[in-house]
């Protein structure tokens, strides 16, 4: 392994591929370690579940994180219908199974123009929302169920790709705070069955692109100096978080 060398006055942000099953934490966690970075935070978590960007901010980029976080994303997914978890993911304990047979690709697509646009979403047990200072999924975790408040949420674009079988393949465009798992939990209860969210891939978080992102498998293979080129600097981000309209 290549030695490293301080990174304590590295400002800006880095685009990160996320891999399945690591944290938001995890990752923020690697880089600080590895490279010698004082301060490394996110722009949006993304659950463990799913994979792609996750904008990585260092140094004094930190103190931007409201402004970035922001952003619309955009999603492409896996749904997989005729069970319902108490996550609304496959990652959760199933609760219930329905029929879905009767539920063809075109039913999902008109029902996809319904959850489009300004919606009202009830946020998963199983989130980072807090109640009386407890996050849910704390609570959730202790067996305990609380009222969760509606909340408004914009999606952008919800487009059904295909269905095989049980597995539908979909891609969205979401505003700050949706629940994706939530909304095709929504979906497919309004066609009178249930579906959990099977896979996720962000693609998009505002201007930041995936395709522009680092794997983490690129990411332990690179020195100091190797990494530096691929991080925004400050300058490009202040002109994002400035003209950017979520």
């Amino acid at each position: 392994m290549k030695a490293l060398e301080s990174a304590t006055d590295i400002n800006g942000v880095l685009l990160v591929d996320k891999p399945r099953d690591w944290t938001s934490h995890d990752v923020c966690s690697y880089i600080r370690k590895r490279f010698k970075i004082g301060k490394v935070g996110h722009a949006g978590t993304l659950d463990p579940l799913a994979t792609g960007l996750l904008v990585i901010l260092l140094g004094k980029a930190t103190k931007l994180s409201a402004q970035l976080m922001v952003s619309d994303k955009g999603y492409a997914g896996k749904m997989q219908l005729g069970i319902m978890t108490d996550s609304h993911d496959l990652c959760g304990a199933v609760i219930e199974e329905k029929p879905w047979r009767q539920i063809s690709e075109q039913d999902l697509k008109e029902a996809a123009k319904k959850f489009t646009g300004p919606l009202m979403q009830v946020p998963p047990m199983v989130s980072a929302l807090k109640h009386k200072g407890q996050p849910l999924y704390k609570l959730a975790r202790a067996g305990k169920t609380v009222e969760r408040e509606a909340r408004e949420v914009l999606v952008k674009s919800f487009i059904i790709e295909a269905k095989i079988e049980n597995i539908v393949s979909f891609s969205v465009e979401v505003s700050k705070g949706t629940y994706v798992r939530t909304l095709i939990h929504d979906l497919a209860i309004s066609l009178g069955s249930c579906a959990a969210l099977a896979e996720l891939r962000r693609t998009r978080s505002g201007r930041f692109l995936v395709e522009n992102a680092l794997s983490m498998e690129k990411i332990k293979s690179m020195s100091l100096q190797e990494l530096e080129k691929d991080i925004l600097p400050m300058h490009s981000i202040l002109t994002y978080a400035t003209t950017h309209t979520a």
